[in-house]
């Protein structure tokens, strides 16, 4: 498989990147043995870098496919810490259960944090001092802000971006496509490696999924997408089309079929109102004491099953 230098990190990675989160509890629920035979899948044809965070809940599922593996893999982590302890720990928590002594990309994860470096300063000291102890090889940024992403080329310190980008672009909280593009090219040309997420705005655009999966790989700058897959047609079908533009008709018309949507289990319900917030895209309101979803807004993250104290929201 071909593989693209990550700007200037010094790591050449497969532009497919296996997005975790979907194998976890926010989305499908694989159990760690399932969820890691399809990243073992994926890692034995070529795929190397693994996108996961603490929020996720998936190093189970990476610890067990990366068991007696022998060959070259790359973890990107993320924290959506407010402090500095919480930074630390959840790093520390990720090594932890990935028996790593060192992650190879940890971003700060600030979907909704319109400028990190104003308003998380002191997780950023935090990632670079555990990068000086090891712990760290590259400092990134995730976000959802074109804002974000555009600042970052004024700093060195970041050397990853992890940008939302699709040709809707849907989930781009302060822009559109072309501006977030814009910014990618910009980080690109400063020398940051560059992965996108979102690509399929979360499953919205699964029905015109090669058409969308080409818009981003075309954005100049992208160096790898972030995918989250589920089955062995849909690995094989993606490394297809992002190394030689080749599409099976019949597997991509069942895999453009699909239609995923977030469930809320209304009935047991309390109304707390801890997913409202938690929403990166203000797709979620209360309404008569439930938790109500606006499909049309919804990006289908889940990060509201995540904040859901009684575990009531999932993607499915």
């Amino acid at each position: 498989m071909n593989k693209v230098r990550l700007g200037s990190t010094g790591l050449e990675i497969n532009p497919l990147v296996f997005g975790t989160l979907p194998l976890g509890p926010l989305q499908a629920g694989l159990s760690p043995d399932e969820g890691g035979r399809l990243i073992r899948y994926a890692l034995e044809r070529g795929v190397n870098l693994l996108d996961t965070a603490e929020l996720y809940q998936t190093y189970p599922h990476i610890l067990s496919a990366l068991s007696g593996f022998t060959g070259e893999v790359y973890i990107a982590s993320k924290t959506h810490a407010n402090t500095a302890e919480q930074a630390r720990a959840h790093v520390e928590r990720a090594l932890k259960e990935l028996e790593l002594e060192r992650l190879d990309i940890v971003h700060l994860h600030g979907a909704r944090v319109a400028d990190p470096f104003v308003e998380r300063p002191e997780v950023i000291e935090t990632l670079l001092r555990m990068k000086e102890e090891g712990k760290i090889a590259h400092v990134g940024l995730s976000s959802h802000f074109v804002g974000a992403i555009r600042k970052s080329v004024q700093h060195p310190e970041i050397e990853v971006v992890h940008p939302l980008i699709n040709r809707a672009g849907m989930g781009i909280i302060d822009g559109t496509q072309n501006e977030m593009a814009e910014a990618i090219a910009a980080c690109a040309d400063a020398g940051k490696g560059v992965y996108a997420m979102k690509a399929l705005a979360g499953g919205n655009l699964i029905s015109s999924a090669r058409e969308s999966l080409r818009y981003v790989l075309g954005v100049r700058g992208v160096h790898g997408v972030a995918l989250g897959m589920l089955s062995e047609p849909e690995i094989d079908g993606n490394l297809a089309l992002f190394h030689d533009d080749r599409a099976d008709e019949a597997l991509w018309e069942k895999l453009e079929g699909r239609r995923r949507k977030l469930a809320i289990m209304e009935a047991f319900c309390k109304g707390c109102g801890a997913c409202v917030p938690a929403c990166t895209n203000d797709a979620l309101r209360l309404v008569d004491g439930k938790a109500v979803v606006d499909e049309a807004e919804c990006i289908l993250c889940g990060y509201c099953g995540a904040a859901c104290p009684e575990f009531m929201i999932r993607v499915v």
